[in-house]
C-alpha cells in the first residue's frame, strides 16, 4: 500500500496508539485523534493482564517488549480466591520464568504507547462528532470546535461509545446488569495492612454467592485498586436513596449490603481513600459482524466490547492494532486490508465476547450459595496462552511465505 494514504485513528486508547505504533514501523504515518486534553488527564483505571497470546504478540510487533518489561509485574500475576469470610479456596503463585500474563497499569501501558509515537502523532483535545462519507472510500471527521480532517480510511478505536461504528452497523452496548464501585488505597503496606495482606502481590476474588463480589488488585507505586460489585440497575442509587457524590452515604449503603461479610473482609469494603468511582459494565451483541464498508474498520472496544471476565478486552484491542497495521502494509488497497483484518478478528473476538459475556452473567444472576462458582486453573490457562502464541507466530509465519 502506498505510504501516502491518509489514515485517520479516533481514539489514543490502547488499540489506537498500537495501531499507530505498527504503522510507523511500517513507514507509514497515521493522525490520531482523541478527545483527553493529554495522555494522562484521566483515571485511565486499575491494572490489566497482558497475555502471551495476544497482547505481548502486539507489543512485540510494536518493539516494545523492553519497555514493557520494566514497568510489568510478573509477581501480579499471582492470584487468590477467598469465600465472604476469608477464607482462602484457591491460590496461585507463578512459577519461575513464568511471563505469561504479567500485570500492568493501564496508565503506564497507555502513556508507554504515546511515548513511543513520533511527536504529532496525536491530535488531544479533538473530539469527534460527526463523520461523513465523501465517496470512494474517504471521509471527513468533524470535531467538537470546529476542527476537521479528511482521511481515506477511518480506524474507530474509540470505545464503548464509538461515533465511527454507526457507519458500519447499528449494534449499541447493552447493560449487563453488573456495577462496579472502584475504591483506592493507596500506601497500602504502611496506611491499610491488612487490605496489603489479603491482596498480596497480585489479585484477590471473593464472592458470596448471592451476586456481590469483591475484586482487588495490586498496583505499582504501592497502591491498590478494589472493585465492590454486585447486581443492580442503572440508577440503583437512585432507589436506594444514596448520593453518590458522598463517600460516606455510599461507604453505609455498602456496609448494609456487605453486611454478611466478615470483618476481615470489611476493609476492603469500607476503608478507602478517595471517593467511590462508579464502573457500570456494558457489552455490544456477540458475535458482531458487518458488512464491508470502503474506508473504515473497527478495533478494540469500538467493535467487541465485552464483559471484563478473562481480561481479553485490552488484549485483544492491542492485537487488533498490530493486525491491522500489518494489513495496511501487507495489502496494495486499503479496501483489501480491511477486509483482511476483519475476516481474522471477527471470529476470535466473537468467540471471547460470548464467553466473558456469559461467564459474567450467570455469576452475578447467581441466587444460591452453593453454586458451583469454581476458581479457574491458572496454570493451565498460562499454559494456554503459551501454546495458543506458539501456534499464532507458526501461522503468522506460514502466511507470510
Amino acid at each position: 500500500m502506498t505510504t501516502t494514504s491518509r489514515i485517520a485513528i479516533v481514539g489514543g486508547g490502547p488499540a489506537g496508539l498500537m495501531c499507530a505504533r505498527v504503522l510507523q514501523g511500517h513507514g507509514i504515518q497515521p493522525v490520531v485523534y482523541d478527545a483527553d486534553a493529554t495522555v494522562d488527564s484521566r483515571d485511565p483505571g486499575g491494572t490489566l493482564d497482558l497475555h502471551a497470546d495476544a497482547g505481548q504478540i502486539a507489543l512485540e510487533d510494536a518493539g516494545l517488549m523492553d519497555a514493557f518489561r520494566a514497568l510489568a509485574r510478573v509477581e501480579g500475576q499471582a492470584k487468590t480466591r477467598r469465600d465472604h469470610h476469608g477464607t482462602v479456596l484457591a491460590e496461585f503463585t507463578p512459577a519461575e520464568g513464568d511471563e505469561a500474563a504479567p500485570e500492568i497499569d493501564r496508565g503506564q501501558l497507555r502513556t508507554m504507547l504515546y511515548e513511543h509515537l513520533k511527536p504529532g502523532t496525536v491530535r488531544w483535545g479533538h473530539k469527534l462528532v460527526h463523520v461523513t462519507p465523501l465517496g470512494g472510500g474517504a471521509h471527513r471527521l468533524e470535531f467538537a470546535g470546529g476542527a476537521s480532517a479528511e482521511a481515506d480510511l477511518v480506524i474507530g478505536a474509540d470505545g464503548a461509545w464509538s461515533k465511527v461504528r454507526p457507519l458500519l452497523t447499528d449494534a449499541e452496548p447493552r447493560y449487563l446488569g453488573v456495577h462496579f464501585l472502584d475504591a483506592r488505597f493507596d500506601d497500602v503496606d504502611t496506611r491499610h495492612p491488612e487490605v496489603s495482606a489479603i491482596v498480596g502481590d497480585g489479585h484477590m476474588f471473593s464472592a458470596d454467592g448471592d451476586g456481590r463480589a469483591v475484586i482487588v488488585q495490586r498496583n505499582s507505586n504501592g497502591v491498590v485498586r478494589g472493585y465492590v460489585a454486585f447486581r443492580a440497575e442503572l440508577d440503583w442509587h437512585v432507589t436506594a436513596g444514596v448520593d453518590v457524590t458522598d463517600r460516606e452515604a455510599v461507604r453505609s449503603y455498602l456496609v448494609r449490603e456487605f453486611s454478611e461479610w466478615s470483618a476481615v473482609m470489611r476493609p476492603l469494603i469500607a476503608d478507602n481513600d478517595g471517593d467511590y468511582v462508579q464502573r457500570s459494565f456494558w457489552a455490544l451483541p456477540a458475535p458482531l459482524t458487518w458488512d464491508h464498508v470502503p474506508g473504515v474498520t473497527l478495533i478494540g472496544d469500538a467493535a467487541h466490547l465485552m464483559a471484563p471476565f478473562g481480561g481479553h478486552g485490552t488484549n485483544l484491542a492491542l492485537l487488533d492494532g498490530a493486525e491491522l497495521a500489518h494489513a495496511i502494509k501487507k495489502e496494495i488497497s486499503l479496501d483489501d486490508a480491511v477486509a483482511r483484518y476483519e475476516t481474522a478478528m471477527f471470529p476470535r473476538s466473537g468467540e471471547l465476547a460470548v464467553s466473558s459475556n456469559t461467564a459474567l452473567t450467570r455469576f452475578f444472576a447467581t441466587t444460591s450459595p452453593d453454586a458451583p462458582h469454581l476458581p479457574p486453573d491458572h496454570a493451565r490457562e498460562h499454559q494456554n496462552y503459551r501454546t495458543r502464541a506458539a501456534e499464532y507466530r507458526r501461522h503468522r509465519a506460514e502466511d507470510d511465505q
